[in-house]
C-alpha cells in the first residue's frame, strides 16, 4: 500500500497505527466500544487490530478504517521467533508508524520491542495491578470500584496522542437489528408476541459459575411466570453442552447452541434479537452488552468494582450477594478462601428469576 501524504488530525500526525489484544474472548469484546469509537474519532488514520484468529469474527460491522488481522499464535507465529516474523509481516504489510498495546503480556511486549529497533513508538495499557490487589486481597480489602477496563484502553489511547470519543452505539447501531437470515439454520424470526432470553450459565473459571442445579430452578420460575419466554442457551462443548441440551429439552421451544460452533458473526446476530441475556461474569455478557441487548448478569468470586461490567451494563441488572471476602479474584481463577463457594451457592433462584422477570413486564 503507498502512504499518503495526507496527514489525519491527531497530535501525533498518525497514518497506519496497529493495535493488538490477545487473550479471552470477553476482554476482546470490550475493546470494541473504544476501537470503534476511535476509527469514528480518526477516520483519517487507519487502524490495524492484531488478535487471536478465532476472535476476528467479534468485530461486526467495523468501520471502513478499521482493519482486524486475525493470527494464529499456535502454530504460525510461536515464540519469539514467530512474534519477529509478525512484527515484520505486519509493518510490511500496513506501513505500520505507531503501536498501541491493549495486552501488555510477552507476546504484545515483543511487538514492542521490534518495533522499536525499527523506530516505532509505542504506548501500552496500565494494567493497574496494585489497585487490584487491594480490592481482591483477603485481608485489608479495599473496596472501592476501579476504572473500567474501557477506561484503561482509552488511557492508552490518549497516551498515543489519540483521545477517544465516545460514539459507539452497538455493532448493529443501537436499535438496529442484525438480519435474520444471518441465523435462519437455527431458528425462524421471532414469532408475534414471542420473547427470547438468552442464558449463558457456565464461565471458564468455578468461581464465577451459578450452581446449574439452581440456575435450572430459577428457569423454572421464569417459564412457570412466563411461558411465552423462549430460552436460548450458549455454551461450549463437554458437559456445559450436555447440560443445556437437557435444559433445552426439558423446556418447550428452546434451542441449545452449546458445541455447535457456528461462530460469532451467526450467534451476535441471533443475540442482537434477543429481549435479554442472563449471564454469569463472562464472555458472554461482554457479547451482549455490545449487541446493545440488556444483561441480567450473576457475579460471585468476581466484582463489578473490578472494572470488567458489561458495556453500559445497569447496575439495578446485576446479582450479587453484599459479602465481605467478596471480591477474591479478578478472573474467578483462585479456589474460595471459605471453602463452600457462598458467594454463589448463597444467591437463592428466585433473586435471579426476579431480575429477569422483572425486565419482561
Amino acid at each position: 500500500m503507498a502512504r499518503s501524504s495526507h496527514r489525519a488530525g491527531n497530535d501525533r500526525g498518525l497514518i497506519n497505527v496497529a493495535i493488538a489484544r490477545f487473550s479471552a474472548i470477553g476482554d476482546v469484546a470490550m475493546t470494541v466500544p473504544v476501537v470503534y469509537s476511535l476509527c469514528r474519532t480518526y477516520p483519517d488514520v487507519r487502524f490495524v487490530f492484531v488478535t487471536r484468529r478465532t476472535m476476528a469474527a467479534i468485530f461486526v460491522n467495523p468501520p471502513s478504517n478499521l482493519k482486524v488481522v486475525g493470527v494464529d499464535l499456535k502454530t504460525d507465529y510461536v515464540g519469539v521467533a514467530g512474534m519477529k516474523r509478525l512484527s515484520d509481516e505486519l509493518r510490511r504489510d500496513f506501513e505500520i508508524d505507531f503501536f498501541v498495546d491493549l495486552h501488555d503480556v510477552l507476546r504484545t511486549r515483543l511487538l514492542r520491542l521490534f518495533w522499536r529497533l525499527r523506530g516505532i513508538k509505542s504506548r501500552a495499557l496500565h494494567k493497574g495491578k496494585s489497585h487490584k490487589h487491594a480490592l481482591t486481597r483477603r485481608y485489608r480489602k479495599r473496596l472501592l470500584p476501579l476504572i473500567s477496563q474501557r477506561a484503561r484502553y482509552r488511557e492508552a489511547f490518549f497516551k498515543a496522542g489519540l483521545p477517544v470519543n465516545d460514539n459507539f452505539n452497538g455493532l448493529y447501531g443501537g436499535r438496529g437489528k442484525s438480519d435474520t437470515r444471518i441465523f435462519s439454520d437455527i431458528v425462524a424470526p421471532k414469532a408475534s408476541g414471542e420473547k427470547w432470553l438468552g442464558v449463558a450459565p457456565f464461565a471458564a473459571h468455578k468461581g464465577k459459575i451459578y450452581p446449574p442445579g439452581q440456575m435450572e430452578r430459577a428457569l423454572e420460575l421464569i417459564s412457570r411466570e412466563r411461558p411465552d419466554i423462549r430460552f436460548f442457551f450458549f455454551g461450549g462443548g463437554g458437559e456445559e453442552q450436555t447440560v443445556l441440551e437437557r435444559w433445552a429439552a426439558r423446556f418447550d421451544g428452546s434451542v441449545s447452541l452449546a458445541g455447535k460452533k457456528y461462530g460469532f458473526a451467526v450467534e451476535l446476530a441471533l443475540i442482537n434479537h434477543l429481549d435479554a441475556m442472563l449471564t454469569m461474569d463472562s464472555a458472554n455478557m461482554h457479547l451482549a452488552s455490545v449487541s446493545s441487548v440488556p444483561v441480567i448478569s450473576v457475579w460471585g468470586a468476581t466484582h463489578p468494582y473490578c472494572g470488567f461490567k458489561g458495556w453500559r451494563q445497569n447496575d439495578a441488572d446485576i446479582v450479587q450477594l453484599p459479602m465481605t471476602c467478596r471480591p477474591c479474584s479478578v478472573f474467578g481463577s483462585k479456589a474460595c478462601h471459605r471453602g463452600d463457594y457462598m458467594c454463589l451457592t448463597a444467591i437463592e433462584p428466585s433473586m435471579i428469576a426476579d431480575k429477569v422477570l422483572a425486565k419482561f413486564k
